[in-house]
This record gives C-alpha cells, structure tokens and sequence, in this order.
C-alpha cells in the first residue's frame, strides 16, 4: 500500500471526512485530497513536519508514515550513521538471506521509543 492509500484508510476508519482531518493537522481540505491521492505539485510526499501531525491525528505509527514516504526516520538514519558496514552488507543481501536475519531477530523487532527527558 502507498503512503496515500494509507492516509485514506487511517482517516476513514476514524470516520473523518477530508475536511475534518485537514482541520485536525492544519491543512486545506485541497491540499489533504492531493495527499492521498499522490498528486502533489511539489515532490511526491508531504513534509515531515505534517506526516508527524498525521501521525498523531491517525494515532500510526510516524515511523512507518515516513517510510512509505521514501524517508529514513531519524532513529533508523542515526544507526545506519552508526553502524555503516552493517548497512551496506545488508544492502547487499538477496531476499531470501534478509529474511533468515528477520527470522533470527524475529518478524517485528521491539521498536525502542525514546524515553522522556
């Protein structure tokens, strides 16, 4: 699924029209239809700052939201920077060997929420 079609199905299972979640994340009703149905004038997806909004209004997962929209979360981006060889070796990997490393760590690895200052 797209980052559009997503959106759509997170709204409507809120029961939300357009115009309520435009309202809810400070967008025009116009721009929020252009989102999900992909058709930007500008770059393929919105910014970080309004699918951080989204994130919050639709209760997802933000980190999920910004990888459909072709962005590295910045926990993901910090450990590539950390851990470069890894990376690229698992760049490197064919599927069937990424998913014997997904079935040692197992299928959804905890996510570790930053813990509060």
């Amino acid at each position: 699924m797209n980052f559009g079609a997503v959106v759509r199905q997170l709204r409507r299972q809120k029961g939300w029209s357009l115009r309520d979640l435009a309202a809810k994340v400070d967008v025009g009703f116009t721009y929020l239809s252009r989102v999900e149905n992909e058709r930007l004038n500008f770059g393929d997806y919105p910014s970080d700052a309004l699918i951080h909004r989204l994130s919050e209004a639709l209760e997802a997962d933000e980190e999920e939201l910004l990888m459909l929209a072709q962005r590295a979360p910045d926990r993901i981006r910090n450990r590539v920077f950390e851990r470069p060889e890894v990376f690229a070796a698992l760049a490197e990997c064919d599927d069937k060997t990424l998913d014997k490393v997904m079935s040692q760590i197992g299928d959804h690895p905890q996510r570790h929420k930053p813990k509060p200052a």
